[in-house]
């Protein structure tokens, strides 16, 4: 194998055609990888098959293959371009899957190239649920209890061992594919089929349900030092039992201790430090607030969709960082806005960033909106505010699915109190439109919190927005200046839209913009600045704080983005605004992009002037 010093060239695998769990995610950390290695001087060969992906860009690499993902062209094209090594953690679990198959059929050792970034060991760490586990024991980590298994007959057993429901968790899989909750034994033989056939290895783990716990996730970055520091804490709205690419998510956690946050950070490094990751690495846990107990429910040893939404509300790129950091740079040698260096970064912010799942259910006539352990999600919106209920508000009407606010949604507000409650049983994508009116019509919060899950402070902070709602519906019927000034100020702050307070009120929507307008009721925007690189920052808006942000004199031009993906309409739009933006640029005009999407390259912090 190729010392680290003698690494010129490197051959970074794509994630391939977009399927639900994967969308341009992958795109965004094949990009940054690309960025940062030729930044440091390397030479790069890509493989992906997506035609509508940056990173196939003829300019992105110094060698772009557009081929099938599998090891027979892999192994033709490493023949072909003799790299030194392999980054495979950036590419999802397409890169992960195919760089331990090309270790396995002999091709890595045979052509000398060596995996940077991840050790192959700790890609089964990771993805094999027993070695998993057994990792987890050797640190004194619990996992729920479990057991692997490869045929129907054993998951049979280990079922009736644990009782009913189990988790059926495939290994070598993403977005739980052919996994799922199971409450009966035909389910679990359907599901544990399934799951057998789409695992790399044929296993499959059959594990005790910890439904209806806290899911918190942190995202971590370890360096050859092992220097470790934690980019991001995310808290699930969603309790267990929701994957957490359909669970709306808060960074930082809001109501989680700093004991267990503490905790956390302690297993997590202790995860990191075992695995022997270099770069960024995604642990969940599901955490009992009744028992306090705490149990690793995965790892994922790369960067994913909760890396990107982490790198978008932190303003750390960890796909741009983790390359670097596989390429042999440290920590302690890349500069941290604040002060010194990275290995002294923290978590930090005076805001909340909220993440929430677009579905496509409409699309699939007969398909059952209920979610569970496997992920349904095509896309996502993040917002941020300086308040939960700001970047709450911002999300929902981020979807662009004609929602301006959480009421008005369906025939919710006709429904009986009763028939409402039987609506939430079940999670399922309109759950928070249905719970605003449960609320409404006077539902209890404990009694919510025991049917859902969802943690009373949720919850009260939803209350709030209703009790704000029908102190403005008062008004309705009365002329618009008798709305007082600190109540249109306050429904501005909690995140209301304009046009969703032209509804309650019934007054037209210009006329609230320009009520609010000519009392000063206007939003600012702030600046979130970009760690690992000098003077960078993105903007959002918020009616909470005055305006920080400069603006030039320069000719500009405005690039709208594709805002979250949805069914017939992807990855592609996200390609056509970075050209946009680059084309501009080279033209001398200021670009400036609008994007929803946390995902995307277009929401990279150098892909326009502002962004």
């Amino acid at each position: 194998m190729p010392k680290r010093e003698d690494i010129k060239k490197i051959m970074i695998i794509g994630s391939g055609p977009i399927v639900i769990g994967q969308a341009c995610e992958f795109d965004y950390s094949g990009t940054q990888a690309c960025k940062a290695l030729k930044f440091l001087g390397y030479k790069i060969v890509l493989v992906n098959s997506n035609p509508a992906t940056i990173m196939t860009d003829p300019g992105m690499a110094d060698a772009t293959y557009i081929e099938p993902l599998n090891i027979e062209r892999l192994a033709q094209i490493i023949e072909k371009e003799r790299p030194d090594a392999l980054l495979p953690n950036l590419g999802g679990q397409n890169g992960l899957n195919l760089s331990l198959e090309l270790a396995r059929a002999g091709i890595l050792d045979k052509f000398n190239v060596m995996v940077i970034g991840v050790k192959l060991d700790a890609i089964e760490r990771g993805e094999d649920r027993i070695i998993f586990k057994e990792t987890m024991n050797s640190l004194g980590i619990e996992v729920p209890k479990s057991t692997a298994i490869y045929t129907v007959e054993d998951a049979e057993n280990v079922a009736l061992e644990l009782g009913y429901p189990v988790v059926v968790r495939p290994a070598y899989t993403m977005g739980g594919t052919g996994g799922g909750l199971v409450y009966n034994a035909e389910e679990l033989r359907t599901v544990v089929s399934r799951g057998i056939a789409a695992s790399l290895i044929g296993q499959v783990l059959i594990e005790e349900s910890v439904a209806g716990w806290e899911e918190l996730e942190l995202e971590v970055v370890r360096d050859s030092k092992n220097h470790m520091i934690t980019v991001c804490f995310i808290e699930n709205v969603d309790a267990m039992g929701v994957h957490t690419g359909d669970s709306f998510c808060t960074a930082p956690m809001l109501t989680i201790s700093q004991e267990l946050q503490d905790k956390l950070q302690d297993y997590s490094y202790r995860i990191v430090e075992a695995i022997k990751v270099i770069g960024g690495t995604n642990i969940q846990f599901a955490h009992d607030p009744k028992t306090g107990r705490v149990v690793v429910i995965e790892i994922n040893p790369r960067t994913s969709r909760s890396s990107a939404l982490a790198s978008k509300a932190t303003g750390f790129p960890i796909a741009l960082i983790s390359a670097k950091l596989a390429a042999g740079l440290n920590l302690d040698d890349i500069p941290y806005w604040k002060e010194g260096t990275l290995e002294k970064y923290v978590p930090s912010g005076d805001y909340v960033v909220v993440k929430f799942p677009r579905w496509a259910f409409e699309k699939f006539r007969g398909s059952k909106d209920v979610l569970g352990t496997q992920m349904k999600a095509v896309g996502e919106a993040m917002s941020i505010g300086k308040t939960y209920k700001e970047a709450f508000q911002k999300a929902i009407r981020s979807l662009e699915n004609g929602r301006y606010g959480l009421g008005f949604a369906r025939d919710y507000n006709s429904r009986s109190p009763e028939e409402l409650m039987m609506l939430l049983k079940e999670p399922s994508s309109e759950r928070q439109f249905i719970l605003y009116e449960a609320i409404r019509k006077g539902a209890d919060i404990q009694k919510l919190y025991h049917l859902t899950h969802i943690k009373p402070w949720f919850l009260q902070q939803m209350k709030e927005l209703v009790q704000l709602e029908e102190e403005i519906l008062a008004f309705k019927g009365k002329p618009l200046a008798d709305l007082p000034d600190e109540l249109l100020s306050q429904a501005k702050k909690d995140g209301f839209a304009d046009r969703y307070l032209s509804k309650l009120l019934a007054i037209p929507e210009a006329e609230i913009r320009a009520r609010r307008k000519s009392r000063g009721i206007v939003q600012g925007w702030e600046p979130v600045p970009v760690s690992g690189v000098e003077n960078a920052f993105y903007y959002y808006s918020t009616y909470n704080a005055p305006d920080r942000t400069p603006s030039s004199s320069r000719r500009k031009v405005m690039v709208l983005g594709g805002g979250p993906n949805r069914i017939g309409q992807g990855i592609e739009f996200d390609y056509c605004c970075v050209h946009a933006a680059f084309a501009l640029r080279d033209m001398g005009i200021e670009t400036i992009m609008v994007n929803c999407n946390p995902e995307t390259v277009s929401t990279d912090y150098d892909t326009s002037d502002k962004l």
